[in-house]
């Protein structure tokens, strides 16, 4: 009697994680699902009905969008932050994450690295007037301002994953190492960058989908000038300037999506390892 009761209750559980699954998935794909064919479709056929599938495939939306004044300048100005910003936290962050990591003994490195750990606590709000206030002072409210501040925010979060993960790596393979002859940064490029690839690859993919879509540092840094406007800026401006016209609008957003879901099919193999293999210490 009591496996029939387990065996019923496995069932009942099954089924409502099933349920919460595919609720889940309903409420992630219906926005795109949205976006996808409101980008598709003609003003006429949106005024009729906004949740209808297009009756045809209609790419003019796309051709309005990237024929706009500046596009092509607001899409550029998005890359070079997303790239330069994604390669300054690639190069440096996993650098400090290491030394803090094979030094946390030393009373510096574990201050420095509890330093770190207490900017993810702080919200943006806060900092928020005083970074404006300081950025303007240095004259920094431009891109490579923007750049600066993004590497600064990306560094407490990347730092307290990465250290992590790289404790979890044995000092013997790097012991082995400079026994054969190499030094400190050899051994960190020949065998650390390697062996925590999967952290790597999740830092890298977490800080392209945030520095290309964020919003709110660009709106403060960056809108004293139309033409140092990130794609996140010109769609915010672009539903008061062109009337809110939903079909170019969710055109532009799509546009926008084909980098960061480029960018995420590339990596996604090793973003569920990247998160979990860190939090077991070998």
């Amino acid at each position: 009697m009591s496996k029939m009761k387990r065996s019923k209750s496995s069932r009942i559980l099954k089924i409502l994680s099933y349920v919460l699954l595919i609720t889940g998935m309903i409420v992630i794909l219906y926005p795109f699902y949205l976006t996808i064919i409101t980008a598709l479709k003609t003003p006429q056929e949106s005024s009729q009905s906004f949740f209808s599938f297009p009756q045809s495939f209609y790419l003019g939306n796309f051709v309005n969008v990237l024929q706009k004044a500046n596009y092509f300048v607001f899409f550029r100005n998005s890359a070079v932050v997303t790239l330069v910003s994604v390669f300054f936290i690639m190069v440096l962050i996993p650098m400090c994450s290491y030394a803090i990591a094979r030094n946390m003994e030393k009373r510096y490195y574990k201050t420095m690295y509890f330093y770190l750990l207490a900017g993810i606590f702080v919200p943006f709000q806060v900092i928020m007037v005083p970074l404006v206030k300081y950025l303007s002072k240095l004259n920094l409210c431009n891109i490579p301002g923007l750049i600066i501040m993004c590497v600064t925010l990306a560094s407490s979060q990347g730092v307290f994953l990465l250290v992590n993960y790289i404790r979890s790596v044995p000092r013997d393979l790097e012991e082995a190492a400079y026994i054969d002859g190499c030094g400190t940064v050899k051994a960190y490029v020949k065998i650390v960058l390697p062996m925590i690839r999967p952290i790597l690859a999740t830092i890298f993919v977490l800080n392209a989908l945030w520095v290309w879509n964020d919003f709110q540092m660009p709106l403060l840094i960056l809108n004293q000038s139309q033409d140092m406007w990130t794609l996140p800026l010109f769609q915010y401006n672009f539903k008061s300037q062109y009337s809110f016209d939903y079909n170019l609008a969710f055109a532009s957003y799509l546009i926008a999506m084909i980098p960061v879901l480029i960018a995420y099919a590339c990596a996604q193999k090793h973003i569920v390892s990247g998160l979990t293999q860190g939090a077991v210490k070998s």
